[in-house]
């Protein structure tokens, strides 16, 4: 069945979920923490549209022997036609994001080490079924909405594992969305996880799961 994505009101955005353009290492201290060098452009993945799920829901992700690890992130959902911004203006780009949330970047890291030794891609170990559950997404036409200065949290059983803040991304909102419009067409339903601070590690079974953006959203589910 199609992921639609929604709105906190309840509303369905119009389109089906398209793909979910990925970057990697956008914070420098995540980068540090798993031993991998602190890039100089976006690193840039795609996790399919069936890896999705609603995090209003209970997730239950396919583990392997070494779990399954989150990265939480904001999100970004895209309601027009993005191809080839102007580097030289990037704010642009912004006018088509119609929602923001966050997203669990849900990772095999074993496999993803594993892949990582032998020079293969990453798909295996982030685009499984369920690898990329979603919360319902804050509205933003109308809205005005500081890109560089927004903060997330995750917390897990009422303990905080991550703290993110906009102003602290290697890549801002506006030049990601520009650098991607390069490679990657983003269309309507298109979704971009724009990176994830330190903190990252294993999901717990049955656990309480809460994230939140400043005042804008406040979710709480759990994992099983």
């Amino acid at each position: 069945m199609a992921f639609a994505p929604r709105f906190i009101d309840g509303k369905v955005f119009g389109q089906d979920l398209g793909k979910i353009v990925c970057v990697g290492r956008n914070y420098a201290r995540h980068a540090r923490e798993l031993g991998n060098e602190v890039p100089t452009s976006p690193i840039l993945f795609i996790k399919p549209a069936s890896s999705a799920v609603d995090l209003s829901k209970p997730i239950d992700p396919v583990r392997t022997a070494d779990g399954v690890h989150y990265e939480a992130e904001l999100a970004l959902l895209i309601g027009k036609r993005v191809s080839r911004v102007s580097r030289v203006s990037p704010a642009t780009a912004c006018e088509a994001i119609v929602g923001m949330g966050l997203a669990l970047d849900l990772t095999h890291r074993d496999v993803q080490s594993e892949l990582k030794a032998k020079g293969h891609p990453w798909e295996r170990a982030k685009g499984f079924d369920g690898a990329c559950p979603l919360t319902p997404f804050v509205p933003v036409k109308g809205r005005f909405i500081d890109w560089s200065d927004l903060r997330f949290s995750f917390d897990i059983n009422g303990e905080l594992c991550q703290r993110g803040h906009t102003a602290q991304m290697l890549f801002p909102v506006d030049r990601l969305l520009s650098e991607i419009s390069h490679s990657f067409t983003l269309e309507p339903g298109d979704v971009v996880l724009t990176g994830t601070p330190e903190g990252v590690g294993r999901l717990p079974r049955g656990a309480r799961l809460t994230l939140a953006i400043d005042d804008w959203l406040f979710l709480d589910t759990s994992s099983a």
